[in-house]
């Protein structure tokens, strides 16, 4: 009976080491993998695979990306972005990393959010940006962070940007997964369909500042 249970003990180890290396990038085995848009994508659990062109079929054109001269399409918090991955840059396939530009407007947000596959660098192209994240005992790293300067954000930690200046902020970030995933909380708490009577005990709102959250975080919502 003991030798069982630490058979079943052995294997749940096995069985979590598993899904741990499974849920990061992969190495690559080649020098690079510039995707071959004849043959479709497969995808898993985490990742989009996408096939390799023959290598003597890249060009110089595969590894430079253009598109982050200018702002994107701006929110109603103040944000723009420009996320940055294989499927539109695919010099960095296989390459266990993707980038993104934003950019905020004079007291623009990024609301609090996280990447559950991804550590992210931050670098301050112009600007101030009020920056920061939460450990997992709750404690809050945030300062101020000017032009020329740069903040990291530990895998998976909920973290955020403001603008506190008068002038525009322009921030470039690199995160070290393909696909890191972004998780806001915002729209994650009232806009999935969490059960309302959950979300009324667990925030102590009522129905109807309930329904209210709903609307502006999930539109198709009706309450």
């Amino acid at each position: 009976m003991v030798e069982k249970m630490w058979v079943l003990i052995l294997l749940s180890i096995l069985l979590l080491h598993g899904d741990e290396t499974s849920a990061s990038d992969p190495d690559p085995i080649q020098d690079f993998c510039i995707p071959n848009p004849k043959f479709g994508a497969i995808k898993t659990a985490h990742l989009t695979i996408l096939p390799c062109k023959n290598s003597s079929e890249a060009s110089t054109d595969d590894f430079v990306f253009l598109g982050l001269k200018a702002s994107g399409n701006f929110t109603e918090t103040g944000l723009a972005t420009i996320p940055v991955n294989p499927t539109i840059f695919p010099g960095i396939n296989t390459l266990g990393m993707s980038f993104v530009r934003a950019d905020l407007k004079a007291g623009g947000i990024n609301p609090p959010h996280f990447h559950p596959r991804a550590t992210e660098i931050a670098y301050v192209v112009q600007g101030s940006v009020y920056s920061g994240f939460v450990d997992s005992n709750n404690r809050v790293f945030s300062r101020v962070i000017e032009q020329g300067e740069v903040m990291v954000f530990p895998k998976g930690l909920l973290h955020f940007q403001m603008n506190v200046g008068e002038k525009p902020v322009t921030i470039f970030a690199c995160l070290n997964s393909q696909n890191p995933g972004l998780q806001k909380i915002p729209s994650a708490i009232f806009g999935s369909g969490i059960n309302e009577e959950l979300l009324e005990k667990a925030f102590g709102l009522s129905h109807k500042q309930i329904g209210t959250m709903r609307r502006r975080f999930d539109p198709k919502t009706v309450t």
